[in-house]
């Protein structure tokens, strides 16, 4: 299916690793000109690099996104260069552990900063740019903001914004012809699972009760995966589609778990 997204200008947050730079990949394949916004240089360059090897276009940004003046910079200087913005996915995020019995104050608020914060300010500053091009914003978010984790309530209350938001951003941009949705992520293995899984105690066991749980075909969502519905939501073949939030998690979320050793 051609998703008609060729050299369309499209910044992806944390592009450079795990479901962001599936997400890169997929938007190359299909001739967008993705542009990673990131605060690793040496992983900016690495992906940007992979992916015009491989014929494609690519490009990136340095930005520490925790940083409110930056946000508008990285904008800005994508702005300089191409003159305009045809999409924003919101994708860069960490879920850091700052839970409510041993959380802080100063803690809370810089996870809010890492994970939601830079969402609204990416999109407050591209506004005008996608206003001209009619573009769509794709904000990721994660199962944790409807089942809770656990010892993570910076995280959890940042996707719950995720989740607000693009409801109310899909009625704020409707004026606009601005569609705005969000992907709901569940059990993805990215580098940054991996490194959470093994902080668990018995990791492997517990990798497998995990995956046992996954009703669709028992095993992890891929980046890809989540990419594909990316790239979707961000094309014209989802014209009529705004203010959602979907799953892509094999039925993890909302399917009965006794399906899942049927």
């Amino acid at each position: 299916m051609d998703l008609r997204l060729k050299d369309k200008i499209i910044l992806v947050s944390g592009g450079a690793k795990g479901i962001g730079e599936g997400i890169v990949d997929t938007l190359a394949a299909e001739g967008a000109l993705p542009v990673i916004i990131g605060r690793d240089k040496e992983d900016n360059d690495k992906k940007t690099q992979e992916i015009i090897a491989q014929g494609g276009q690519c490009d990136s940004v340095v930005a520490e996104l925790s940083d409110p003046d930056i946000c508008k910079q990285a904008i800005d200087e994508v702005l300089q260069k191409y003159k305009r913005i045809d999409g924003i996915v919101n994708n860069a995020g960490h879920n850091d552990g700052v839970g409510l019995e041993y959380g802080t104050y100063e803690g809370f608020i810089q996870s809010l900063h890492k994970n939601v914060v830079h969402y609204y300010l990416l999109a407050h500053h591209a506004l005008p740019a996608l206003i001209q091009s009619k573009g769509s914003i794709v904000n990721i978010s994660s199962k944790t903001a409807e089942t809770g984790q656990g010892n993570t309530s910076g995280y959890a209350a940042a996707n719950g914004a995720r989740n607000a938001l693009t409801r109310e951003w899909a009625v704020e941009l409707l004026k606009y012809g601005i569609r705005v949705n969000a992907v709901i992520v569940a059990e993805c293995w990215t580098p940054q699972y991996s490194n959470w899984i093994k902080t668990l105690p018995n990791a492997d066991e517990k990798l497998k009760e995990i995956v046992s749980k996954i009703p669709l075909e028992n095993r992890m969502t891929t980046a890809n995966e989540i990419a594909d519905t990316v790239a979707f939501l961000l094309s014209e073949k989802s014209s009529h589609t705004t203010g959602q939030l979907i799953h892509v998690d094999g039925g993890y979320v909302h399917l009965d778990r006794a399906l899942a050793n049927a």
